[in-house]
This record gives structure tokens, sequence and C-alpha cells, in this order.
């Protein structure tokens, strides 16, 4: 247990805190990425590690993304540990054959002689009028891909967590932080995302989901921003009589398959919230899931599923805030399921 008394941390300082601990204790620990030594990152993930661990292992890198996540992946083979930072999540496509090729396959491929303990850290999301190539979420891209770990937060607490066991995870771990939940000034963020972290270093476990809100009539599995909009949405239902119970994933792979089967049997109602696009997404994994399972978890109704439409992120704010789920929808959505008929052939 704790002996300090923890204070309130914004996400980008509680991951850059995670950081610098991690590198004091180990000196295999280095950082490279645009932007991420003197700026700081562009999203204050590595403020102040420069000027804490020098130049050596604080690294500004060219904008050649190929290059600089090579320079992590044989980092890692020799037995480093690298952090490297991936401006924008939509910056994948030209790296790609590192990260699927490479990154993901050669513990495999050399039949486990090789090990990759490597963060690749990126930024998702939009909901900031930032256009369809620096908005996008994709982390169902990254966990259809066998050989990597996906860990998304969506919040202070557990971003330090997540980002220490990442960090000395023997496994290359995908680690996605959702740009308006990172408590900057400079752009509107949930502040509910800014919470309590205890000073000394912790983890969080991978494929443990956690429920943020209990509740008996529905569950919305979820994660990252969509989390604030679900619990948000969740407040507006129970004025409503409706109890929703709300699961963060906290992490994609792995993926808590027995939280999400629990809490919907508890509940007999599933809806699942998403900023990622709609189609071969999250909200079709977790749908599968419950139809495997159709027999065990008792359904009351079919289940809904809430997502990006399937178009690229839209500049103008009015239609970028149509496509994107927000509370309203989530309400809405919700009642619809609440009104919703048991599907035939599912357990009384």
């Amino acid at each position: 247990m704790s002996t300090q008394t923890p204070r309130k941390l914004t996400m980008a300082q509680a991951i850059s805190e995670a950081i610098a601990q991690e590198m004091e204790r180990d000196a295999d620990v280095f950082v490279l990425g645009e932007d991420i030594a003197k700026y700081g990152g562009i999203f204050g993930a590595t403020a102040g590690l420069l000027a804490r661990f020098g130049k050596e292992r604080v690294m500004d890198t060219p904008i050649s993304e190929t290059a600089f996540i090579g320079t992590a992946i044989g980092a890692a083979a020799e037995g480093l540990r690298p952090i490297a930072e991936l401006m924008f999540v939509d910056f994948f496509g030209v790296c790609m054959d590192m990260i699927y090729n490479h990154m993901a396959k050669n513990t495999y491929m050399s039949g486990g002689r090789v090990r990759l303990p490597m963060v690749l850290m990126t930024a998702t999301g939009g909901g900031y009028n930032d256009a369809a190539q620096h908005s996008q979420c994709l982390w169902s891209t990254f966990a259809h891909m066998p050989g990597i770990k996906v860990v998304v937060p969506s919040n202070a607490y557990d971003a330090k967590g997540l980002m220490t066991q990442a960090i000395r995870d023997d496994n290359p771990v995908l680690f996605m932080f959702h740009k308006g939940i990172m408590g900057l000034p400079w752009m509107s963020y949930f502040v509910g995302s800014t919470t309590e972290v205890p000073p000394e270093a912790y983890t969080v476990p991978f494929g443990q989901a956690r429920v943020v809100r209990e509740g008996a009539d529905l569950t919305i599995v979820t994660l990252s921003q969509m989390v604030h909009k679900s619990v948000l949405a969740a407040e507006q239902l129970a004025a409503a009589g409706i109890q929703a119970e709300v699961l963060d994933l906290r992490t994609l792979v792995p993926l808590d398959r027995a939280a999400v089967l629990g809490s919907v049997r508890k509940t007999g109602r599933l809806l699942v919230a998403d900023e990622d696009y709609l189609s071969f997404g999250l909200t079709g994994e977790i749908a599968a899931l419950v139809a495997e399972n159709l027999d065990s978890v008792g359904l009351r109704a079919p289940v809904r599923r809430l997502a990006v439409p399937d178009v690229p992120i839209p500049y103008s704010r009015p239609l970028e805030q149509f496509v994107i789920p927000q509370v309203e929808s989530i309400v809405a959505a919700a009642r619809a399921l609440m009104s919703a008929r048991k599907p035939a052939g599912s357990a009384s």
C-alpha cells in the first residue's frame, strides 16, 4: 500500500512520470521520436525528460518513421528497452512494414530467440478539427495483428501503471493515448481523465478491464475517451431510471473477455461504444464474443454497436461531431436497447 499522498496528474504528466521512473530504474530504457526531446512531445508525454536524462537517452529524430522505428526494433533486439513515439497513429502507414513484418513477427520467426522489449507510443482520436489524416484511432487495426500488445488508457492513474507495465514487458507494446484526454491546456479535454496518481512506481496488469460504473440494466463496453462520454451518458440514463454498467477495457491485446461476458451475463444487454471505425473493428469483435457465448449470457435484446461510420473523419466541426459518437448518441442507443425485444434463440 502506498505511504505517500497521491496527487492529481493529467494523463500527459502521468505518462511522462512513468517513463522517467523507469529510466531512473533501468539504464537500458531510452526514448526517441519526433519532437520528443526539446519540445517534450507535442502532446506532452515526454515533457521534462531531456533535462533529466540528456540527449543520449532522449533523442529527437528526423521525420523518417521507418528509420527510427527500425532503430528501436534493432535496439530492443540487442537488449535495450526503447520507447519510440510516433506523433500520430495516422502516420503509421509510412512505416507499417517495420511494425507488422518486424516488430510484430521477429520474436515468432526467430523461434523465441529474439526478444523485442519495446514500446511504440502514439496519439489517437479526433474531436478538435484536425481532419481525416490526424484524427483516427485505428487500435483495431493493430489488435488484428498477432505479436503486438495494444494498450489504450482512459485516465492518468491507468496511464502511469500501464506505461510502467509496458516498459517492463519483454514483448512489443503499442501504447495509444487519446489527445482529448491528455489534459493539454490548449485543447478541451474530459477532466475525468485527470486523476489521483501515486508518486511511486506501480503497474496496472494487462488484460484486466475495469468496471468504471456499476449497473444492472445494460452494459456499455468501451475504452479511451469514450469511457468518459459513456459515464456522462450513464448519469443521464440513471436520471431516467436506467442503470448502465460502464466497462473500460484498458487493453485490447490481451482482451479481458471474462469481464465482458460477466458484465453482460449480469445485465442481459450490451452496447459497444467506440471511436474507431464501425466495420471489422472492436465493436464487431465484442459482439462476436457475446454471440459465441449466447447460451451462457442470456441476452434480453440484440447487441447494439456505436462507432464511427465508414467515412474519413471530417474537418468540419458539425460533421466531425456527427460521425464521432457523442454523449447524446450513447444515451439514444442505450434507450433503444432498453426498448428492444429479446433476440430469437437466446437463453431464457
